[in-house]
């Protein structure tokens, strides 16, 4: 990840709002909002503004240049960090451990609290343990300049012992990709012995599942059609399930794979119901003020439209890929800027490339003013480079860490990137601002040295192009989507082979996906993701049927918002709450994708609490199935009750053992006698099924 090397603010006409520090209309505030990356400064020596006795001093062009006491040299200068790098910010923890109500263990009932524990304990036992946290890796900074106009000169001085110049960074080990951190903890080490071994391509999904079989150690059943809809949606639903099975495996992965074809759910209808979403980024621009005085946030509403596709779109597949995109080409909602910008990445670089091509989907992002305000190439010019989105496009969003560029290929990358900048609310190419001279990148060389704006952009897409469809960036991208789908340890075979669809279709994303489905060793990996707290949340919602509409008790109390756009929140709220929303992560490597970077016990509790919340309809803004009404025959003993509903909410029945656990929470034996509400526990009930390893594990 980037160093925080960022320049001092300075006042400029794409500021945030405002705005952005009011309470919505609903009454939700948000204390743990990040504050915006690259300018939060609580060390000294952590980028922004130079501390008091700092030997950086401000200079006319507003940047503070490192150990230089005079007046800047000629030729570029680079806008470097001293010091030591941060750690990434803390990921919060939840609320702790909420109280699970109506415990009563000093009667006939067992402590309902013991009995979810037991049962949501389960699956860090299946999933390989708790995890080791690990304190992110510090990062050396480094110094001085290339000869001006010949970017590949040989003579390298920087480099400090952190950061050895003219290495790897993957060789020094100065730092790690994000999932390979976590999973070097003794608890990654457990999930990789129950990783699914190597496999080989059949000619198609259907003959994929048929011919293989499931190995792993796990709880969930060996069902294909279940597997299928948990690792290509957000979560299980009666209608899924009818729908794979009347259409086939492949027939519906295909039409997955074709989402414009697939009719808009009612929940993305009422998408309409965001106001903000429906306006361009120079509308929002033109109406800041009034939006500001109307508390309005439209960052926050696209993550509130972006919830609702995932609980309610048809589109399934494509709004995981969505997901997908939003941790690999990562760029935060809550940035300084995002209020205006962060919709239309969403809208015309994320969703209009998610299915598409990965190489035109980061020479879009590259020209996109969110991203180069994010990464503050709008400030990086010949005489003052700032390196941040060139590293990034190195080892966040192509090649990775371990792809082989060295600290010179990210010197050379940042010079051939001078010139973009943001103007007016749009991307523009200022050629004074862009260095001339040869530049060499991981073996992507140009002259770069034409005066002809039009020459220097394409000279800049070239190299973006480049590094999309490198080799090393067809191992990290099919990597990342085989820890996604497969596992958090998925095999080397899978790998190989999904970079090598990469690389024959030049970055295409359909045919590497399906290569995937095509793959044994997805349909070997039963169980071997835990579901993320939003994930978790969203498969909720999913699978107890919650409708977008309004409930009939509803009130309605707010007139600036609808229920719908208030309810929306609300869930936003929560998964705040739980330190996982989309585009929420504050930093640009994104969120991690294995388990072992989200066990929490406190967070896993608070999501079981907003499972109770949901069965009992509390949040009347949406209509809620009373869950007595889950299933349409309830039988008349406990324990065949238990079993319907197991079916009902995670597709298949309880072990013996987690059967009984759940008896306890209602206080009954298997062969009581139970009405409809299970004498009135069936909340309670429901709940505890929805804290089983089943519904956390996808």
């Amino acid at each position: 990840m980037a160093d925080q090397n960022v320049p001092p603010r300075r006042p400029r006409d794409d500021r945030g709002w405002d705005g952005r520090q009011h309470h919505s209309a609903d009454g939700y505030g948000d204390p743990t909002a990040p504050a915006a990356y690259g300018y939060d400064s609580p060390h000294p020596h952590q980028g922004g503004y130079p501390a008091q006795g700092d030997p950086r001093e401000q200079y006319a062009d507003g940047y503070a240049h490192a150990g230089q006491p005079g007046p800047a040299p000629r030729g570029p200068q680079w806008v470097g960090p001293e010091g030591l790098g941060r750690p990434a910010p803390a990921r919060p923890a939840g609320t702790g451990l909420p109280a699970l109500d109506d415990d009563d263990e000093s009667g006939s009932k067992v402590g309902r609290r013991k009995a979810m524990v037991a049962l949501g304990g389960t699956a860090a036992v299946v999933a390989g343990g708790a995890a080791l946290a690990m304190t992110p890796q510090l990062r050396g900074l480094f110094g001085g300049e290339a000869a001006a106009g010949d970017a590949t000169g040989s003579t390298v001085t920087d480099g400090t012992a952190a950061r050895p110049s003219g290495q790897q960074p993957s060789t020094v080990r100065t730092y790690t990709e994000q999932n390979e951190s976590y999973m070097g903890s003794r608890a990654g080490a457990a999930l990789k012995k129950n990783a699914p071994a190597g496999g080989r391509t059949y000619s198609g999904p259907a003959a994929a599942a048929a011919a293989t079989k499931v190995s792993v150690k796990t709880v969930l059943a060996k069902d294909p059609i279940l597997h299928l809809a948990r690792r290509a949606t957000f979560g299980v639903t009666p209608a899924l399930l009818t729908d794979i099975k009347r259409e086939g495996m492949d027939a519906w992965i295909r039409a997955q794979l074709d989402p414009d074809k697939l009719e808009p759910s009612k929940g993305e209808l009422k998408l309409a119901e965001l106001p903000t979403q429906k306006l361009s980024t120079q509308q929002l621009r033109d109406q800041r003020d009034k939006l500001n005085d109307q508390g309005a946030q439209p960052e926050r509403e696209m993550v509130d439209a972006t919830i609702a596709r995932q609980i309610w779109s048809k589109r399934q597949l494509f709004e995981v890929m969505v997901d997908f995109w939003n941790d690999f080409l990562h760029v935060a909602a809550d940035f300084d800027g995002g209020e205006v910008y962060r919709n239309s990445f969403d809208q015309d670089v994320v969703r209009k490339h998610a299915l598409g091509s990965y190489p035109e989907m980061l020479v879009a992002a590259n020209k996109h003013p969110a991203l180069l305000i994010y990464l503050n190439q709008k400030d990086s010019r010949k005489d003052a480079i700032n390196e941040n989105l060139a590293r990034e496009n190195l080892e966040l969003y192509s090649v990775g860490v371990d792809g082989g560029y060295k600290e010179p290929d990210v010197r050379q990358a940042a010079m051939l990137q001078t010139g973009r900048g943001v103007q007016d609310g749009k991307y523009v190419f200022r050629p004074e601002q862009h260095y001339v001279g040869k530049v060499k990148i991981l073996g992507f060389t140009h002259a770069n040295n034409s005066a002809d704006p039009k020459k220097a952009e394409a000279a800049i897409d070239a190299y973006i192009t480049y590094i999309a469809t490198h080799p090393s960036t067809a191992k990290y991208v099919a990597q990342s989507l085989a820890t996604r789908f497969v596992s958090d340890t998925p095999p080397k075979s899978l790998v190989d082979r999904l970079a090598k669809t990469y690389t024959t279709n030049k970055g295409m994303i359909k045919p590497v996906l399906m290569t995937l489905f095509c793959s044994s060793e997805f349909w070997a990996g039963v169980g071997q993701k835990v579901r993320r707290p939003m994930e978790y949340l969203v498969a909720t919602y999913r699978t107890l049927g919650v409708s977008p509409d309004a409930s009939p008790k509803h009130n309605n109390g707010d007139s600036k918002r609808t229920p719908y756009a208030r309810g929306l929140r609300q869930i936003h709220d929560k998964m705040r709450e739980l330190g996982h929303y989309p585009m929420g992560q504050p930093t640009p490597d994104g969120y991690p994708d294995v388990y072992v970077a989200w066990t929490s016990a406190g967070t896993m509790v608070n999501g079981w609490n907003e499972a109770g919340e949901i069965l009992a309809g509390y949040r009347t803004t949406f209509t809620y199935t009373p869950p007595e009404k889950l299933v349409a025959k309830p039988p008349a003993t406990a324990g065949a009750y238990v079993d319907a509903l197991s079916l009902r909410l995670v597709g298949q029945k309880l072990s013996t053992r987690e059967k009984n656990l759940i008896l306890g929470v209602a206080g009954v034996a298997a062969t009581a006698k139970v009405d409809a509400t299970f004498n009135g526990a069936i909340t309670a009930v429901a709940r505890a099924i929805l804290a089983s390893p089943q519904h956390h594990l996808r």
